[in-house]
């Protein structure tokens, strides 16, 4: 669900209704040193470590997180994630293996075919795993999603994409959020999604056109100083300008693709989260593409140059803007809804016969 973990809520305020802030309240220092930990005991034991690693890091990342002065809590198990991993890494390793073994790629192909027919399923169990083990205020997340839904959601739309030269993929995207946010579950509580795939298409026709329009900018402003350049002379003073011009026009050009990246992020987050609601509650989001660009260039510049041990402050910096771009506009009483729900499930019981302690770990 655009992964709850890095979208959970958290309020100052108690209210019987209106909009509710969400808070972050993790800190770069404190993330740094599990991350740090984390890093050097999952090369230690040569990666088997980082099952308890991913563990460490969601229930920092959910204890950090906050609604109505309680936090979220994270219950997943490290053997069941380290299992969705091996599982993973046979599958890839396999894969790799059968090409190599058979030039006559009989053996690959079927491998590929078979990892095609099983990752569905997979994704599936781990979607329910990841939510189940997700509370707040003892109240446990859950995913009501079947396989057969799962299999149209994650092979035939996929399949159907790339059938059409990726002209579908607004609705595969679509379809994808759909099928995550409204089987989705807080309790007895459902999710539900009503963004259609003609506001996808628009996100994306938005974004691409920007991009394309930042390109159009760019070679036109720096393209025709290139061409003068090398068009004017042989000499060794020239040439050095116009590949210096050249370079820089590369430059450019990259770092514009760089910040196309927060552009689709907030319009499709906007998109998704402000068509999605919680029972009788409905989410709003107000990313700002400008301060999103901001905190991913000057994150990726302090990664750079610690040589990377920025990287911990610069997920913390990111995720905490997400977070507190998201809202919680209730209807009702909080603590009301909380309490009804907390009766639902008592009454109802969790209904988790079904779920595989299993995690892809995606």
């Amino acid at each position: 669900m655009d992964n709850f973990q890095n979208n959970d809520f958290s309020v100052s305020q108690q209210s019987s209704s209106g909009t509710l802030q969400l808070e972050f309240r993790g800190s770069g220092s404190e993330y740094f040193r599990i991350w740090i930990v984390n890093l050097l005991l999952s090369i230690i034991t040569l990666g088997i470590y980082s099952a308890w690693a991913k563990v460490r890091r969601n229930r920092y990342l959910y204890s950090s997180t906050h609604l109505g002065g309680s936090s979220f809590e994270y219950h997943g198990n490290a053997i069941a994630i380290l299992k969705g991993r091996i599982v993973a890494f046979v599958f890839f390793f396999g894969y790799q293996l059968a090409f190599k073994l058979d030039p006559s790629m009989i053996l690959g192909l079927s491998m590929m075919l078979m990892m095609v027919v099983v990752m569905p399923w997979l994704v599936w169990k781990s979607l329910q795993f990841k939510l189940y083990n997700s509370s707040y205020r003892g109240i446990r997340f859950g995913f009501r999603g079947t396989a057969g839904q799962a299999y149209s959601t994650f092979l035939l739309w996929p399949l159907l994409t790339a059938f059409t030269l990726y002209l579908l993929a607004p609705v595969f995207h679509q379809r994808l959020k759909r099928f995550q946010h409204n089987e989705s579950r807080f309790g007895s509580t459902h999710f539900s999604f009503n963004a259609g795939a003609g506001q996808f298409y628009w996100a994306y026709l938005v974004g691409i056109g920007i991009m394309l329009a930042g390109i159009i900018v760019i070679s036109v402003g720096f393209g025709s100083t290139v061409l003068a350049l090398f068009a004017g002379g042989q000499g060794d003073k020239v040439n050095i300008a116009a590949m210096s011009s050249f370079g820089l026009f590369v430059f450019v050009l990259y770092m514009w693709m760089f910040a196309i990246y927060p552009i689709f992020l907030t319009l499709l987050q906007n998109l998704i989260w402000n068509h999605t609601k919680l029972g009788d509650h409905q989410f709003r989001n107000n990313l700002q593409w400008g301060r999103m660009t901001f905190i991913a260039i000057t994150n990726i510049l302090g990664i750079v140059c610690t040589l990377g041990l920025f990287i911990p402050f610069a997920q913390i910096r990111s995720l905490r803007y997400r977070v507190e771009s998201l809202q919680l506009e209730v209807n009702g009483s909080l603590d009301d809804f909380i309490a009804e729900t907390q009766e639902q499930v008592n009454a109802t019981g969790e209904g988790m016969a079904d779920l595989l302690d299993f995690d892809l770990s995606l």
